[in-house]
């Protein structure tokens, strides 16, 4: 690959989109190595949701940050963005965003080339690299292996290496959670997140409650750990008093990354479709996810065989909806505790030692 003085990566989003991020980010570092690498990304979303420099800070796979004003129109904040970028000088652009319609692709493309970038990568101008492809038993591709084709010139993005999803975690981020979990002492630990950016993904606290409640009965040796935003940090509180066991509530106390390493140490993962089920797939902690019907099956589900995920197939799945006001969640509302905790058990049963029978079901639940 020719040597580059500095490339620019345009990639919006939060916690879980710089996730499965990663393995094209890894791609990227690997084809530029002695490249200036910067990020052209929005700095905060909301108070539920990680900026991406807050994931990424420590990788080495970026080195700096432009700031895109999402969702703006305004012709003089467009005009201070291109001068920004001109005065970068990126010698190519790689592009790295969610699915998008052609004309919002045309419309991006036509931006940057006004910025002064004459080459451009990942650019999705045919249809087959805009959606995730969709598989013969009904699944659809993973959002992450899409991003990797729209740059498969760059190499093999190696996406079933764990590497590819490596943070590179810190011995002072390490050292950080280990100090976390100390009151735990050497219990097997269950790491569960309530929480989630929008409603539609949200699960319920009368589900949770009961769910908890019930592991805390089948894993009497496990310590519970509650991670997520500090803003869920009062709900969580009041859901982990269902647990009989000792417990810790580490929402908005760690960072990120410290969050991660705190994960490194879980033997399972439970909890919605969510950035901290993403972050926990990414060090390799088995998930159990609870998903919505909100995104087509499989594109957002975490990386991975070992993973298992609840997803009910309705005929209106794929809304993208944040709120669903006429059918009242119906599909995230009609998974039972008694599936998920089913899953739970098929994951921990070489994991922990559980007082409840092995269920057989398959590695995937797809009602």
């Amino acid at each position: 690959m020719k040597d580059l003085r500095r490339i620019l990566v345009y990639r919006l989003g939060s916690l879980g989109d710089t996730i499965v991020a990663l393995p094209a980010l890894h791609l990227i570092a690997r084809a530029y190595p002695d490249a200036e690498r910067w990020m052209l990304t929005n700095f905060n979303i909301n108070e539920k949701a990680a900026p991406v420099a807050q994931v990424l800070n420590g990788t080495g796979l970026i080195h700096n940050y432009i700031e895109y004003p999402i969702g703006t129109r305004n012709l003089r904040t467009l005009i201070k963005l291109r001068e920004k970028i001109r005065q970068l000088r990126p010698d190519v652009l790689l592009y790295l965003t969610e699915s998008r319609s052609l004309l919002k692709t045309l419309r991006d493309a036509l931006f940057f080339r006004w910025c002064g970038l004459r080459r451009l990568i990942g650019v999705p101008y045919i249809a087959d690299l805009r959606t995730c492809q969709r598989s013969e038993d009904g699944m659809y591709e993973y959002e992450g292996a899409r991003l990797t084709r729209c740059i498969r010139e760059l190499g093999d993005a190696q996406l079933d290496n764990m590497d590819s999803f490596n943070l590179v975690l810190s011995t002072d981020e390490r050292q950080a959670a280990q100090a976390a979990l100390a009151p735990l002492s050497s219990r097997p630990l269950l790491a569960v997140s309530i929480g989630a950016k929008v409603d539609v993904k949200d699960w319920g606290d009368q589900n949770w409650s009961v769910l908890i409640s019930r592991l805390s009965e089948t894993f009497p040796v496990c310590g519970l750990v509650m991670v997520g935003a500090g803003v869920e940090r009062d709900r969580s509180e009041m859901l982990a008093k269902n647990w009989n066991g000792a417990f810790i509530n580490l929402c908005g106390k760690l960072t990120v990354r410290e969050s991660a390493a705190v994960l490194e140490h879980c033997h399972l993962f439970v909890g919605h479709d969510s950035g901290p089920m993403h972050l926990a797939a990414a060090v390799g902690t088995p998930c159990v996810g609870i998903f919505s019907s909100r995104s087509l099956p499989g594109v957002w589900f975490p990386y991975g065989k070992q993973h298992r995920v609840i997803y009910h197939h309705i005929e209106c799945q794929g809304c993208v909806l944040n709120d669903c006001m006429i059918r009242h969640k119906s599909c995230i509302n009609s998974i039972t505790v008694d599936e998920v905790l089913r899953q739970v058990l098929e994951q921990a049963m070489d994991r922990f030692s559980v007082s409840a029978g092995k269920t057989a079901t398959d590695s995937l639940v797809v009602g």
